[in-house]
């Protein structure tokens, strides 16, 4: 199992990840914080159009008559346009919010999130170039362990002046 403490871990790769967690947990705090805005305007909303309906409900059975009543219901037609333009206002004015504020967000995290991305590339790139070397010399030293005895050979081959020497 991959423990992040380990000693195994890097401390670019640690930067790089607590950069990522400590932005993703701003971002969704931001976003959490519209999204509760959000039901608070519902809320009230709720409960208002809830009153305001049972007191039209009470005004159209104390109605005496059919013009009354009409007349009560056609009066609450624009009342009603303009809360509900205010109420789309309102969730503009939270969306935009809450925007600006994971933009603000986002502005503050990208340059330590940059700075520890090219560390992690950079020591990435250190250990492949380290890797390559080591792998590199083993190769080498593997070929020279393949080529000594036929280097061998050949030297006592002209040793002999070129006279085979069969067993």
């Amino acid at each position: 199992m991959f423990y992040f403490n380990q000693p195994s871990v890097s401390p670019a790769v640690k930067s790089q990840i607590d950069a990522q967690f400590a932005f993703f947990s701003e971002i969704s705090k931001k976003m959490f914080e519209g999204v509760q805005k959000m039901n608070e305007l519902n809320v009230q909303v709720a409960t208002t159009v809830m009153e305001e309906s049972l007191t039209s409900t009470k005004q159209l059975f104390s109605s005496i008559d059919r013009n009354e009543a009409l007349s009560i219901v056609a009066g609450q037609a624009q009342p009603t346009a303009e809360k509900i333009r205010a109420y789309q206002q309102h969730v503009q004015n939270i969306l935009a919010e809450t925007q600006a504020s994971a933009a603000r967000t986002l502005e503050s995290h990208v340059p330590k999130t940059v700075r520890a991305t090219e560390a992690v590339v950079n020591e990435v790139a250190q250990k492949a170039s380290e890797e390559t070397a080591k792998a590199t010399q083993r190769q080498q030293e593997a070929m020279e362990k393949l080529t000594t005895p036929i280097k061998s050979n050949n030297d006592r081959a002209g040793q002999n002046n070129g006279v085979k020497v069969t067993q």
